[in-house]
């Protein structure tokens, strides 16, 4: 096994820990990234590197007081370097709304990890921005 390869067990236990990270604040979240990562989030877009990760933290910890990201609902599959984690999450923004807040998004997400030894090298977050569903008039089908 290459140096920088570690086993599948081991990329869901860092998948795992990257979410009890984001639930619990922990500001340490960056040192499980390596220093040329790459994030994509939805309304976001892209971040390459730590320094471009910042502004999307403060904005998102600005926005939302809490996470929970519940493992017993999560899904993971691992194939060569990355993790696949289909889940679901909840929480409270910082106006005090709780979230989902409605049934169309039921607060699913997924994210994919792609990963460098230990390091996240490349994180990629699909999931709803309208965590509360506070912007129903821009999906006219329901």
């Amino acid at each position: 096994m290459d140096q920088d390869q570690i086993s599948a067990a081991e990329r869901i236990a860092l998948a795992k820990e990257y979410f009890r990270k984001v639930d619990s604040g922990d500001p340490n979240l960056l040192d499980m990234f390596t220093d040329d990562t790459e994030i994509f989030f939805p309304k976001f877009g892209f971040a390459h590197g730590k320094a471009e990760i910042v502004p999307f933290l403060v904005g998102l910890t600005s926005a939302v007081a809490s996470f929970d990201h519940p493992q017993s609902r999560m899904t993971f599959t691992s194939s060569d370097n990355r993790v696949v984690v289909e889940g679901a999450e909840s929480g409270v923004l910082a106006s005090g709304v709780p979230f989902p807040g409605d049934a169309r998004s039921s607060g699913l997400f997924c994210n994919v990890f792609e990963f460098r030894g230990q390091l996240i090298s490349r994180l990629h977050v699909y999931a709803d921005p309208d965590l509360a569903g506070q912007q129903p008039a821009l999906f006219t089908w329901n």
